[in-house]
């Protein structure tokens, strides 16, 4: 199992029966492979629907059918389409349970910065901003380092944030953490790694959870 296919199967099990979930363009998408048969989960695409269902088979891809970043996906039965501003009115309206979505910096009290990298052009953060502000949980799911080894689990992060102190939960390959009044709980850790490991590993302080655990998939 690679990094990013153990962080897509753990967030999946954060979600419950009956959740409206938004899921980020990227790693995020692949949460929607790993949820349980008995939980009925309805996913929502900022660009205007409810009822997001899995990527078509090749060669029957609809181009007017696709999620927020552009990918051919299709709509399961009881779907609905609208426009952009209906989309937002429930973004906004807090009608989303879950959020989950990428980062390129998180930090101790729970900010995030995702839309910005230096020296690129970007379009802009999107609807991430409303999407963390708006829904009742965030995750962060992304691989623990940058790709230059560095860590994204700051003290403070660096760069532009997107959101202040809304990050509730971040999951890496490493580790799961939880974002508290007192800081960075550490969860759970990945099989075959120790406490020492992912602390060298983040910049910010963890704590240690007394109920600490393996992950489970």
């Amino acid at each position: 199992m690679n990094s990013r296919e153990l962080i897509a199967r753990r967030v999946a099990k954060e979600l419950q029966d009956g959740d409206v979930v938004n899921l980020g363009i990227g790693m995020p998408t692949m949460v929607a492979n790993y949820i349980p048969n008995e939980i009925n989960i309805t996913f929502q695409s900022e660009n205007g629907f409810l009822g997001l269902g899995p990527v078509p088979p090749e060669g029957e891809e609809d181009k007017d059918v696709t999620n927020a970043g552009g990918k051919p996906v299709t709509i399961l039965p009881g779907g609905a389409c609208f426009d952009s501003s209906f989309s937002f009115l429930i973004i906004r309206g807090g009608h989303v349970d879950v959020t989950v979505l990428g980062a390129l910096e998180v930090d101790e009290q729970g900010n995030l910065a995702n839309w910005m990298i230096p020296g690129k052009i970007v379009p802009g953060m999107g609807g991430a901003m409303d999407l963390v502000v708006g829904a009742k949980k965030v995750i962060v799911s992304m691989e623990h380092l940058t790709k230059k080894g560095e860590p994204k689990i700051l003290k403070q992060c660096q760069l532009p944030l997107t959101a202040s102190k809304q990050v509730n939960l971040i999951v890496t390959e490493m580790a799961v953490i939880e974002v508290a009044p007192e800081g960075l709980v550490l969860k759970e850790i990945a099989p075959g790694l120790t406490v020492e490991k992912v602390q060298e590993n983040t910049e910010a302080k963890l704590i240690i959870s007394p109920e600490l655990k393996v992950i489970e998939l």
